[in-house]
């Protein structure tokens, strides 16, 4: 064990699960998160007496958290209790009827035969087949591995095996992809959404992200007393192995000299030293004044490659008509107009697709009748939180067309006596600086977006990377292990294990 520490800079999951992996092998780790809570984006928001969880909502890929709390000696599902989710989501395109996804797989084959069609249920079964032999081809070589190049990646996959590599359907967009195997756009339209779950556009986006509809096939669990009760369980596990986690600790500067890293100076002047930092936040903050090398002068990304941001309102209100699960998508009438607005036009679209979470729903104590409801409700938007910021009248007719979009669906709920907290762009960049309010990283538009995400190491020596603006991408358990991966490289330059 050597006696200098590891600085870890930022509290949220791939922080969390960084100082988890280190101090699980007898390593100091200095965890400073300039924020009073763990957690990063995995944030809850204060709305009248309750919280609402605010940041990710679905929790997929329990195996990677059940490695992780092994590396601690504790058993995962003991700490965080989970429910698996029998219902994946609720969808709606107008109130004439809901469409649901569900954990059995044959059940929702059957779902889509009642809404859709049998041509449109045979491509389900095809679609199912082929999103979970991408999976399992990048589970291994991609997802859970160090950051490859197009030629690395190959190689892990297998040269000789073409047919596997043709597969990944990287150069089609996932838009036409879902052309192939559903007839019906609105089906195109819903499993066109998981773009979104990185911040990108179905249009523009490769087709290997169906990879992701095999992951909530695979499992989605709701996480008992909120989804921020695992970034508390998280740290939890962390500080009982030795970690130093400092709240309220906000970074001015790290410090470099040559191309070593050197240690962090604090806001309020405070210095630490050390050889090992890991930096969590978004990769676009390494550049001057935060990081004075010039060897990560192009680190920032580009606002025309930025992933998309959101406007979001934490609310608790009484609602009707429509029956909510816990997942709901409330569908725009056009939804390539929709992502032109947001990728083209860079504005918040007239009539926006709307996530809602209803996070009292399918809870082991049901709600009581004509009780308020804790939600979340999300748009998508442009990251533009660092040259704008939306006024109140323009929050308020983003609400006025959420909730049309709401009311053409079926759902009423009662704005008069709701408590509502809105978070937009600029509210992320503020959380997030120099992410522009972007909450994924870099867009995934294109082929080689993927391998254009930084990996563990970065240019300057001991300065090391990980989170969702990383390899191997955002989202919650990619994230966790971009602190897993980071943790390792950790250990293996500096001879620690």
């Amino acid at each position: 064990m050597s006696s200098e520490p590891t600085i870890i800079i930022g509290a949220g999951l791939a922080g969390l699960s960084a100082a988890v992996a280190l101090s699980a092998k007898g390593e100091r780790v200095i965890l400073l998160e300039k924020e009073a809570e763990v957690g990063g984006k995995m944030r809850r928001q204060p709305v009248g007496n309750h919280h609402v969880d605010a940041g990710p909502t679905v929790f997929t890929m329990k195996w990677v958290f059940e490695r992780l709390f092994a590396m601690g000696n504790a058993d995962f599902e003991t700490q965080v209790p989970l429910k698996k989710a029998d219902t994946l989501a609720r969808h709606a395109w107008d109130d004439s009827d809901v469409f649901d996804l569900f954990a059995d797989q044959k059940q929702s084959e059957d779902e889509v035969t009642r809404f859709f069609g049998r041509k449109n249920a045979e491509g389900y079964r095809r679609f199912c087949k082929d999103s979970a032999a991408i999976f399992d081809t990048l589970k291994d070589t991609y997802i859970a591995a160090p950051c490859p190049s197009p030629t690395q990646l190959a190689a892990r996959v297998g040269f000789t095996k073409v047919s596997k590599l043709m597969a990944l359907k990287p150069l089609q967009t996932l838009w036409r992809s879902l052309g192939s195997y559903f007839p019906d756009q609105r089906l195109q339209q819903l499993f066109g959404r998981y773009a979104t779950y990185v911040g990108s556009s179905p249009f523009m986006a490769p087709a290997t992200l169906m990879l992701i509809a095999h992951v909530e096939q695979d499992g989605v669990w709701l996480v008992k007393g909120g989804m921020h009760g695992l970034a508390r369980a998280m740290a939890k596990l962390a500080a009982a192995q030795g970690a130093d986690i400092r709240l309220g600790a906000d970074i001015a500067e790290i410090l470099t000299e040559g191309r070593q890293s050197v240690g962090v100076r604090l806001a309020d002047g405070e210095e630490l030293r050390s050889g090992r930092i890991l930096y969590c936040g978004d990769v676009s903050r390494l550049v001057r004044p935060f990081l004075a090398s010039p060897a990560m002068a192009d680190a920032a990304v580009a606002p025309s490659k930025r992933s998309l941001s959101a406007v979001t309102w934490s609310v608790s209100a009484q609602t009707s008509g429509f029956p909510l699960k816990r997942h709901n998508v409330f569908f725009s009438s056009d939804y390539a107009r929709e992502f032109e607005a947001l990728t083209k036009h860079r504005r918040i679209p007239e009539d926006p697709t709307v996530y809602v979470c209803a996070q009292d729903q399918e809870e082991d104590v049901p709600l009581a009748s004509g009780a308020a409801e804790r939600m979340l409700f999300l748009i998508n938007a442009p990251a533009f939180g660092d040259r704008k910021r939306l006024n109140e009248e323009e929050i308020s007719q983003c609400l006025e067309m959420t909730q049309s979009r709401l009311a053409q669906c079926g759902l009423t709920v009662d704005l008069a006596t709701a408590q509502i907290e809105a978070t937009q762009p600029a509210d992320f960049e503020t959380l997030f600086p120099s992410s522009g309010g972007a909450l994924y990283g870099r867009a995934s538009h294109g082929w080689t977006a993927s391998f254009a995400r930084p990996g563990t190491k970065s240019p300057i020596k001991g300065l090391y990377l990980a989170g969702g603006s990383v390899h191997p991408g955002a989202g919650v358990p990619m994230a966790t292990l971009s602190g897993m991966l980071a943790a390792e490289q950790i250990l293996k330059d500096h001879a620690l294990t």
